[in-house]
């Protein structure tokens, strides 16, 4: 009777009072019969091959490069290159790359750095003069000083000639037809485009970038901004992989596009020279990893990385009975930030180039040492600031997607530019971007990560790859600054200790940590920000703030996941994408 009665009076609430949902609110979302009822999609299942990119047609690209015979490296740089014509938002050949390869013929993981050196004509003192006149004390976030030598294409040529199988040519026509006939802009990444140009223009007003009229002829031609749905062009990148289709690696750093990069540079007032350009190499390296439970195992790539804090944040929790203090409650959240408070103070003071800077970075994921920092841990409240461990010296927007092929190839790799497009320079008539990724070096006399000229700076952007029982498990990670070995470690989480599916485990509400010291040696902020997305339960956040943490509404900062797992009993490959941007998954 009283649900009734309830029916009743709701017939007759005022329409200025009814509670009823807007357009915008979360309460909006319908149900599902089967998974998780929040969940937005079912995991796609491919006996062959599978992949899971940020924009639905770089994901039917590489699909369509696997089915040709093409293996995982192949549709990853396939899809590299659609990437950085469609979402020039978060990547582009313009920044650096990283990638996990598990490769079946060795039966081992094989780490690639792509990343790029700082030029050797910029010396300490004109960087630091420059950040007190246009950074406010700090590396400039644009402009010509944060700029380093490109990797991403010299690593495509890395990752191709050990484990392509298809020609370059075949594998960059999809990116430039799109580029010359029109591509399509999603909502999402239309949404960061725009803040972009906001960025871009308000950095040239203040006197941070030294030129914009490049950036908007290629980006924003007459002002006018890709709109959602809209084709985008790209001309001047079509020229660009025309160049690496018959040149290759040496069009891009002993060619063309060096050349008229230092021409550029060389006209604007900037450092990066012809020279750098023909220096660069990446590296190959090997993972770190360390065992979690039921068999489980996180791999990531060392420093100049920030991959070694997620490995310490898994070697913390592996002490707590993660299931047991429950999902998205309170106690398990609590838990979670203080392991990567504990871990990103080790961050801030270790992680750098290690040609410059030797480190025993194995001891920071040693069990013994993950037992101390563990002991720190209060339930009842939030630490102080913590300090980073004994001395272990011995004196980031993003892309990331994955694939797989038929042969059991899996593949990790991200790649960025950095900060948004990256610094707001587009050499002429290149149609690219350069990163600004050496804003992330430190100006401070003694710090491991100080700026020096031909030295790689702190990275964000990391590949993650999960091993079970020995065999390959999951390709997988996050874009997103800092995010990115936090959400690592909630995807562990999420499919180890509470048994999610590997979709589920992605559209799951995240947290993140924020305003600790950071590598650059910019101090922490108080205890952090702890932002928390609007699908954990206000009373969590409450008994959080209780601890003494600084809960804050969720910014929409919380990463671009994408994923393949192998199962092996069945014989075929689980995919998944990322709810919060506009990709998909998909295989065959």
């Amino acid at each position: 009777m009283k649900y009734l009665l309830a029916a009743v009076a709701l017939l007759f609430t005022s329409p200025a009072v009814a509670q009823t949902p807007q357009i915008g609110e979360r309460y909006g979302s319908g149900d599902r019969v089967a998974g998780a009822v929040w969940a937005s999609r079912s995991p796609v299942i491919a006996p062959h091959g599978a992949a899971a990119t940020a924009h639905p047609l770089a994901t039917r690209v590489a699909v369509d490069v696997l089915k040709e015979g093409g293996t995982a490296v192949d549709a990853a740089i396939a899809a590299n290159a659609m990437l950085g014509l469609l979402e020039p938002t978060g990547n582009g050949i313009g920044g650096d790359v990283f990638a996990i390869v598990w490769d079946p013929r060795t039966g081992r993981l094989h780490g690639y750095n792509g990343s790029g050196r700082s030029p050797k004509g910029l010396d300490l003192e004109t960087l630091r003069r420059i950040a007190r006149e246009k950074g406010g004390g700090a590396i400039p976030p644009f402009g010509a000083a944060s700029v380093t030598v490109p990797g991403t294409v010299d690593g495509w040529y890395a990752l191709h000639g050990r484990f392509g199988r298809l020609p370059m040519r075949r594998l960059l026509q999809p990116a430039i037809d799109y580029a010359e006939n029109g591509a399509p802009i999603a909502q999402t990444i239309a949404y960061y485009w725009a803040n972009n140009q906001r960025r871009l223009e308000r950095a040239f007003a203040d006197g941070q970038l030294e030129e914009i009229e490049n950036a908007r002829k290629t980006y924003w031609p007459g002002g006018v901004l890709p709109a959602e749905g809209s084709l985008f062009r790209n001309r001047d990148l079509a020229r660009t992989y025309r160049a690496l289709q018959s040149g290759g690696r040496r069009a891009f750093y002993e060619g063309h596009v060096a050349r008229t990069t230092d021409a550029y540079m060389r006209r604007i007032g900037g450092w990066l020279r012809y020279e750098d350009f023909a220096a660069h190499r990446g590296e190959w390296v090997d993972p770190l990893c360390v065992d979690y439970r039921a068999g489980v195992s996180l791999c990531e790539l060392p420093p100049n990385t920030q991959g070694v804090s997620a490995l310490q944040m898994l070697q913390m929790l592996r002490g707590f009975d993660m299931r047991a203090l429950g999902f998205l409650t309170a106690d398990s959240l609590h838990v979670q930030i203080e392991a990567k408070r504990l871990a990103f103070a080790d961050r801030a003071k270790y992680f750098a180039d290690p040609a410059f800077t030797e480190a025993d970075i194995p001891k920071l994921i040693d069990e013994r040492y993950a037992d101390a920092r563990r002991a720190l841990i209060r339930m009842d409240r939030a630490m102080k600031t913590p300090d980073p461990g004994p001395d272990v010296l011995r004196r980031g927007d993003t892309t990331y997607f994955t694939t797989a092929d038929r042969n059991g190839m899996m593949v990790s790799i991200i790649q960025s530019n950095y900060r948004g497009m990256g610094s707001g320079l587009v050499p002429d008539g290149l149609g690219f971007m350069l990163q600004d990724r050496g804003e992330l070096f430190a100006l401070t006399d003694g710090h491991a990560n100080i700026y020096a000229p031909g030295k790689r700076p702190f990275h964000t952007i990391i590949p993650a790859f999960a091993m079970r029982e020995g065999r390959p498990w999951i390709a997988f990670g996050l874009m997103g600054g800092d995010v990115q070995p936090q959400g690592h470690v909630q995807i562990i989480l999420n499919i180890v200790d509470y048994g999610l599916d590997l979709q589920a485990a992605g559209d799951a509400a995240r947290w993140r940590h924020g305003d600790d010291a950071e590598p650059t040696g910019s101090p922490a902020v108080g205890n952090g920000k702890v932002f928390l997305e609007t699908g954990i339960p206000p009373a969590v956040g409450d008994a959080l703030r209780a601890r003494g943490h600084d809960v804050r509404p969720g910014d929409g900062s919380f990463g671009g996941y994408q994923a393949i797992m192998r199962d092996h009993e069945r014989g075929v490959y689980v995919a998944a994408t990322e709810m919060r941007k506009d990709g998909a998954a998909d295989g065959y």
